[in-house]
């Protein structure tokens, strides 16, 4: 039996259709029949062949996260069964067919049923976005309730994500964002911070009387890491998933606080810890179905015949809210 994908055999090339066999599971794994891929910026930087770490040699299958229903399992397999509504951070990197295609057979490990209250186009946006903020702030930083928070880039995929995970633990919340974006943010209960009108040490006077945050997310590196140095509170902590610059640590070192990096991909690509990606995104599903959690998805639709121009919409900046390709 064979099936439909989206193909890429050049970096930066068309995706073009193509009949691939279509999968079977092997024990331990699951055959989903996929109603959605759900885009990331990695999944563009892997097209681009700008991302190296994900280790995705060509032809390649694009989409890391995805949705759909299990069509049938592997053995040793119990969790799911054939009919059930899952999701989950799948393939896309290491060689590993991504979810741009009508099934893929992954590792149960990496799933979990999908929020009830949520459709599949929604769920397909959650996984790769909420693995990284759950494992900086709970993983890493131990976030307790009471606590002051930044999101740096609170309105991208992930840091809308991160601030509505802290707020769901009690956190006090405030996060970088653009003038274009403060009324998203205030609708989630956290403060929003102009970055281009205020420099650091204004908005760590204006929100934190110049103690700065005891938790600072990063989830746009760079200058921006930097800056995060510069904002968190004596003893506090720092996490970032894009921690792979030069940096200068004497700002963190004077605050005698911590850094945590974040490499989302390491359970994909060396098989480690896999069961917790599942863990993680069965917590997401509690939060999502008690209304503390949902994606904010970008109002165009798109399906296989029209991915192209999905992936030109995350890279052009034309994007508000996360881009999801509908493949059933």
């Amino acid at each position: 039996m064979s099936m439909q994908a989206l193909v890429l055999t050049q970096h930066n090339g068309p995706l073009e259709f193509a009949e691939l066999p279509r999968p079977v599971p092997r024990q331990g794994e699951v055959l989903v029949r996929i109603a959605a891929s759900g885009l990331n910026p990695l999944d563009t930087k892997i097209r681009a062949g700008a991302a190296a770490h994900a280790r995705h040699p060509l032809p390649l299958v694009l989409g890391i996260d995805m949705a759909g229903v299990v069509e049938a399992v592997g053995e040793g397999v119990s969790r799911f069964k054939a009919g059930d509504e899952v999701y989950g951070m799948t393939g896309g990197v290491g060689g590993m067919q991504g979810s741009l295609a009508q099934y893929a057979a992954v590792d149960a490990d990496l799933l979990a049923l999908k929020p009830a209250n949520l459709s599949l186009r929604e769920a397909a946006a959650l996984p790769l976005a909420f693995v990284t903020a759950y494992s900086g702030i709970v993983d890493r930083a131990h976030l307790q309730a009471g606590q002051t928070v930044l999101v740096q880039g609170g309105a991208g995929g992930v840091g809308y994500v991160a601030v509505q995970l802290a707020r769901a633990l009690g956190a006090t919340v405030f996060a970088t964002v653009s003038e274009r974006d403060r009324a998203a943010i205030e609708a989630l209960g956290a403060t929003p911070i102009d970055y281009r009108a205020q420099t650091v040490e204004q908005y760590v006077a204006s929100a934190t009387h110049g103690a700065g945050f005891e938790l600072v997310v990063d989830t746009v590196g760079g200058a921006t890491l930097d800056a995060s140095f510069a904002a968190v509170k004596h003893f506090g902590h720092v996490v970032s998933a894009l921690g792979w610059g030069t940096h200068a640590l004497a700002p963190l070192s004077f605050r005698e606080a911590t850094y945590s990096g974040v490499f989302t991909l390491h359970a994909l690509l060396s098989g480690q810890g896999r069961a917790h990606h599942g863990e993680m995104l069965r917590a997401a599903a509690r939060l999502a179905e008690e209304g503390k959690l949902a994606p904010r998805l970008d109002a165009r639709r798109f399906d296989l015949n029209s991915a192209q121009l999905a992936y030109d919409a995350l890279t052009d900046g034309s994007a508000r809210g996360k881009i999801v390709v509908e493949v059933a």
